[in-house]
This record gives structure tokens, C-alpha cells and sequence, in this order.
């Protein structure tokens, strides 16, 4: 890794030990999803290389420095690639706004075809069964994930798995993809979830971690558990978020980062204009780098909540750049900042300096075993909190780390936060 999202990728002589570079030196670039042909003379990849947005790419051994465009969408990225036994067909995935296609390369026409018909949702994991059938998992914003087999002789799409089939999935919700305009005019999209008909409901937002994420057409439990139970859920991917192009997941760098947050106050304004919400009956909650956003949107904000939910998140990103791994803080800084040269704006914008602003009531989750985000985050802002009498919930996992990975602590948490938002919303 270069930097938090750029890559540099060599091709190693095992023989001679030497290193050549792929592409030229001065241009920074994604790589990812490289499929080498089987005389290893030629590689076939997904890369931003020279471009806005990922495009699926050819690399000679022979000449390194070229990498040369196969298929490209101007929008949109280019995320998974995957060559056929016989190396005459490429299958890639396009990313449009977090709603995947798929896609049939012929190598030596460069003509391409779409596979149709499958349901709109995330595709990964292709693998050739032969040289004309192959499998892959779809996720849907309905469905937990299952196997799915494409025949291409025969047009042939057929579903293997019914992992995720549930007796309650008919109450589950798709969302609608909108989009709003922020303070800057930048058009900023986000998921949905809301069963129509209902005025001046209480809403959620649901706030991706990464920052680099991308909410997508996906099955997200917590999302659905808080749709069922009432509240309209809007899931943004504000600036910063992958799947836009180099371009906007770089709006949020460093000094940007409170851009990020005001998006936030535009998405509430859009979701009481446009969508039947009501101004006082607005959540926000996130996880990792959105519990960040999360309390950064209850300290600069302090009016548009009735409540938030930090799970893991950062207080201060200069304890946070003290505290985390070693392994990530180089990687991290090209994203915040250094210590050395952004102190002062950390303390600027850290949510921990501005907490004694927070108006909502809070409830805050963290794994004692953090390695990423340290449980100090959490317990810093808390103590503050609690010691001016401010609304505060504060659970620690012992048994947990960044991630939470046991079951009986998914369902205390999520249950704990569907109770608290009823709560206050």
C-alpha cells in the first residue's frame, strides 16, 4: 500500500529477484482482482490507473509501463475481473451507486455483453466451473447472500442456494436510491428504506464506516430490523465514499473532513422536505470511522438530533492516531492527516472538545480487544459526559474486538439500539 487507497503492484522475476513496476512511477493508482493468463505474459485487472474511475485494464509482461483500457464507464468503478479456463472470455463487475451489473468480455473482439436478469443487488466471489458455466454470490437488500450459476451457451440463469431464505423475508424492505444536493451543490447519494404512507415519521440515518466505504444494495439486518420496527432509514454515501471516482472519495481528506459532516445536515433537510419526516424525530448512528461521523454531526449539529449511536468510534484523532496500530497509522494519515502537521485541526474539529454541545441522548458500544479504533475513544468522551450529567449509555464488550462477532452481543446491541431509538424518537 501507498496510502490509504492506492497500491503499487510489481511483477517479480523469480529467478533473477528483479522488481518491475506496473505503470509509471508518477501516476498513483487502485489495483485489484489481477488474473494472470497462463503463459504469466499477460494480466488482466480492475486499476484507476491515469483515470477517474476503475476500468478493466491489460498489462504485458513485456511492457509493464502500459496498461491499456479494455472497458471503461466514466461514473462508475470496475470491481471484480475473472478469466475463463480457455482465456477467451473476461466476466467483470460494474458498480453503479452500490447496484451491481455483470458482464461478458470477448478478449479478442473486445466485445462485451451483459448477464441479464439478475436480481439488483451485489455480486462477487465469480468463479468458471468450465469454459462456459460459472458461479458467484449475489447479496440483495432482501437477501443475506446465496450461489447463484450462469450457463452462457444457454443464457441460462439459475439460483443454487437458499441460505438466506426466511420465513419473515416478505416483511423486509427495498430501498430507493435518491439523491440530494449539499451546501456545495455536490449531489450526494443514499439509500432509502421507508414504508410509505406514513407523516411526520421518525427517521435513522445509518452511516457507513471507512471512511472509504460504500453503502451498497445489500442485506443489512440492523437496517431492516429498524424498517420493520417503524422508522424510515437513510443510509448516505457522503463524500468520501468509494464507488464515485478518485475524485469524490477524496473530498473528505484531511481538511475536508467536516465537508463530510455538513452533508449530513443537508441529507435532513432533504429527508423532512421531500420524504414526510419529522424535524424532531431524527437518529443518526454509525460504526468505526461513522461512529466518528456520528458524534461529530451531535457536537457541530446539536440540533438536528433526538438521539445518536456510536459504535467504535473516534472521539479525537489525535488520541486516535496515538493509540491505533502502528501499521495503520501511516496508512491512515493520508486520509486524516499527521500528527505533525494537523494537530491543531484535530483539536478543532474533534468531537470529544465540543462534547459539552451535545444535546441528544447518546448510547455507546465498544470492544475492550480494539485494536483499530482503542476503547479509550469511547471512554474518554463518556467520562466527559457523565461528569456534566449529560444522557449517556455506555456498554464494553469484554469478548470483543472492532468487529463484533458474537451473536448474543449482536443481539444485545442491536436489540438495545432499536429499544433506544423508540425511546427517544
Amino acid at each position: 500500500p501507498e496510502t490509504n487507497i492506492d497500491r503499487t503492484v510489481y511483477i517479480l522475476n523469480l529467478e533473477s529477484k528483479e522488481m518491475t513496476r506496473v505503470g509509471k512511477e508518477d501516476i498513483s493508482a487502485r489495483y485489484q482482482s489481477i488474473v494472470l493468463t497462463k503463459d504469466g505474459h499477460t494480466a488482466y485487472l480492475a486499476t484507476d490507473y491515469g483515470e477517474d474511475t476503475m476500468y478493466l485494464g491489460r498489462v504485458s509482461m513485456n511492457r509493464p509501463a502500459d496498461i491499456v483500457k479494455m472497458a471503461h464507464v466514466d461514473q462508475w468503478d470496475i470491481e471484480e475481473v475473472k478469466l475463463s479456463p480457455d482465456e477467451k472470455t473476461l466476466l467483470y463487475t460494474l458498480n453503479e451507486g452500490g447496484v451491481f451489473r455483470l458482464f461478458a468480455l470477448n478478449v479478442e473482439s473486445n466485445k462485451k455483453k451483459e448477464i441479464t436478469g439478475i436480481p439488483k443487488g451485489v455480486i462477487d466471489s465469480i468463479a468458471w466451473l468450465n469454459e462456459n458455466d460459472f458461479v458467484f454470490t449475489l447479496k440483495t437488500p432482501t437477501s443475506p447472500g446465496d450461489i447463484w450459476q450462469y450457463s452462457i451457451t444457454d443464457e441460462k440463469l439459475e439460483r443454487k442456494t437458499f441460505v438466506s431464505r426466511s420465513d419473515v423475508e416478505e416483511d423486509w424492505v427495498e430501498p430507493e436510491i435518491c439523491t440530494f444536493k449539499s451546501f456545495d451543490n455536490l449531489e450526494v447519494p443514499y439509500f432509502l428504506y421507508d414504508k410509505e404512507g406514513e407523516k411526520n415519521k421518525p427517521a435513522v440515518l445509518w452511516i457507513h464506516g471507512g471512511p472509504e466505504g460504500q453503502t451498497r444494495a445489500e442485506y443489512n439486518p440492523v437496517i431492516q430490523f429498524l424498517v420493520d420496527q417503524g422508522f424510515a432509514v437513510a443510509a448516505p454515501n457522503v463524500r468520501g465514499s468509494n464507488g464515485y471516482g478518485r475524485q469524490y472519495i477524496q473530498l473528505d481528506d484531511v481538511r475536508k473532513r467536516m465537508d463530510a459532516v455538513q452533508d449530513l445536515e443537508w441529507l435532513v433537510k432533504d429527508l423532512i422536505d421531500n420524504h414526510d419526516v419529522d424535524s424532531a424525530k431524527v437518529g443518526v448512528m454509525g460504526r468505526s470511522y461513522g461512529g466518528f461521523m456520528v458524534l461529530a454531526a451531535l457536537t457541530h449539529y446539536p440540533d438536528l438530533w433526538a438521539a445518536g449511536v456510536d459504535i467504535v468510534g473516534i472521539s479525537h484523532f489525535k488520541t486516535f492516531l496515538e493509540n491505533t496500530g502502528p501499521w495503520r497509522r501511516r496508512l491512515r494519515s493520508y486520509e486524516y492527516g499527521t500528527l505533525e502537521d494537523d494537530a491543531d485541526f484535530f483539536e478543532e474539529i474533534a468531537p470529544l472538545n465540543h462534547s459539552h454541545k451535545i444535546k441528544a441522548p447518546l448510547l455507546v458500544f465498544h470492544g475492550r480487544n480494539d485494536t483499530r479504533v482503542p476503547v479509550s475513544e469511547a471512554e474518554q468522551l463518556v467520562a466527559d459526559m457523565r461528569e456534566r450529567g449529560q444522557t449517556v449509555e455506555f456498554t464494553v464488550f469484554e469478548d470483543e474486538g472492532h468487529q463484533t462477532e458474537k451473536i448474543e452481543n449482536h443481539i444485545t446491541m442491536n436489540s438495545e439500539i432499536v429499544k433506544f431509538m423508540k425511546k427517544y424518537l
